[in-house]
């Protein structure tokens, strides 16, 4: 494993710059309406020559969304990869020519880098990871003909429009996770966790075989929970480095294969190769907190996402439907701060307990099962991952076709979901 970086200070500024410099510890959700906000946070963070100097740059790129126009192609992308931000107000795209970034509410194609027709390079991206919505991104190469080598992760400044640094390793990175202060690099069985400013590497951990690159970390400011799976089948490993412990939770039996983590890091959802349950967790304790179904034959579950309040989850599988249950965390206990009304709104929404829940202990434990109170159907088969909105019981939905659909839920009655919106994010601006 190696780094790279220039010779003289680092190229980005430290602290890393984001939309709203005047206040670092804002929550982030202000929306972006083109690249300009990205690059005026970044001459913000600068000194006045070094602000002069990158006028010019900053309305070039802007004006050229893609940097290479006589080889466009009019024919859609290939998605290779999906991501939201760390807010869940922007999504990245990783094609097969390059990587695209949008904003959520409303869509909006902020900006897009195709690399194909470039010299040596197939243009293909398999990691696009943000930062918030500053200018600096984590890319992995991918596809049939990768960009960059699989075993890199490459650190771009879409202010300059180059890489300005990258980290080498001997096997193939599965995933990257980005903080404000950490970049955190996921290989098969091995994790690597590196300072920001300097790619200082601070902590390795090793894991069972993670094919899919599992890993989360929070992004409340202060001290990082990292969750990794552990060195068993099953097994979850939580870093709290404010408190220098590690927690190991068996969380199921099978294979885990997918989890989330709440922003600060107090809840941990994790499913296992079965696809048939839900558990959430304390981190702190490793506690089981709540057990929900998703339903009772086996699937493939694609994601997972907390609300900002913890007050829902919402699950994506290969079945076609996403899920949202209703959470019952003691918010007070975990110190989560959810709105005036949120505990009366749990318990008046529509019950997801078997109706059969009377005999539990008599019959097996299908029939005393938490199921979800709102429902949305897609294509078969097809990935999708999920988010929740910033507008109230929405939920936002990305699908590897490049389909974007926004839906509403009755927190009251559930049910299915109301489609709001439905896209192609990879057409045109003008056709959203």
């Amino acid at each position: 494993m190696t780094s790279t970086l220039p010779s003289s200070s680092p190229p980005w500024p430290n602290p890393i710059p984001f939309v709203s410099p005047q206040n670092p510890d804002s929550d982030d959700r202000s929306p972006i309406s083109d690249l300009s906000d990205i690059s005026a946070a970044v001459t913000d963070a600068d000194n006045d020559e070094h602000r002069a100097q990158n006028t010019t740059a900053a309305v070039t790129t802007i004006q050229n969304i893609n940097p290479n126009p006589n080889s466009v192609d009019s024919s859609p992308p290939n998605v290779l990869y999906l991501s939201f931000n760390q807010d869940y107000g922007c999504f990245a795209a990783g094609t097969d020519r390059g990587f695209r970034i949008y904003n959520c509410d409303p869509l909006r194609e902020i900006f897009r880098r195709d690399f194909t027709g470039t010299a040596n390079t197939g243009g293909g991206i398999g990691v696009v990871q943000m930062l918030f919505r500053c200018n600096i991104l984590a890319l992995v190469g991918g596809g049939p003909e990768p960009q960059y080598p699989l075993n890199k992760v490459m650190i771009w400044d879409d202010h300059q429009s180059r890489c300005i640094g990258e980290l080498s390793f001997r096997s193939e990175v599965k995933s990257v996770k980005l903080r404000r202060d950490r970049i955190v690099v996921v290989l098969a069985q091995k994790i690597f966790v590196y300072n920001f400013s300097d790619l200082k590497l601070l902590h390795q951990i090793e894991t069972v075989a993670n094919p899919k690159g599992l890993c989360e970390v929070s992004q409340v400011s202060g001290s990082m929970v990292l969750v990794c799976p552990g060195l068993q089948k099953g097994q979850v490993r939580v870093e709290h480095y404010a408190s220098k412990r590690t927690k190991f939770i068996m969380a199921h039996d099978s294979r885990i294969v997918c989890f989330a983590l709440t922003n600060d890091g107090r809840l941990l959802a994790t499913c296992s190769s079965k696809g048939t349950l839900v558990r959430v967790y304390n981190t702190l304790d490793g506690s089981l907190v709540q057990e929900v179904r998703r339903g009772a034959d086996r699937a493939e579950i694609y994601s997972l996402a907390f609300s900002p309040t913890a007050q829902w989850l919402a699950v994506s599988s290969d079945k076609g439907t996403v899920h949202v249950f209703n959470l019952k965390v003691d918010s007070a206990a975990l110190g989560v701060d959810r709105p005036r009304g949120a505990s009366e709104s749990n318990a008046t929404s529509p019950s997801a307990v078997s109706h059969l829940s009377f005999i539990r202990g008599v019959l097996p434990k299908y029939f005393s099962s938490e199921w979800s109170v709102a429902q949305f159907r897609l294509q078969e088969g097809l990935q999708h991952i999920v988010a929740f909105g910033h507008q109230k019981n929405t939920v936002v939905i990305l699908g590897m076709d490049g389909s974007f659909y926004r839906c509403q839920f009755d927190a009251a009655t559930g049910g299915e979901m109301t489609l709001l919106e439905h896209h192609s994010f990879l057409k045109s601006e003008e056709n959203f």
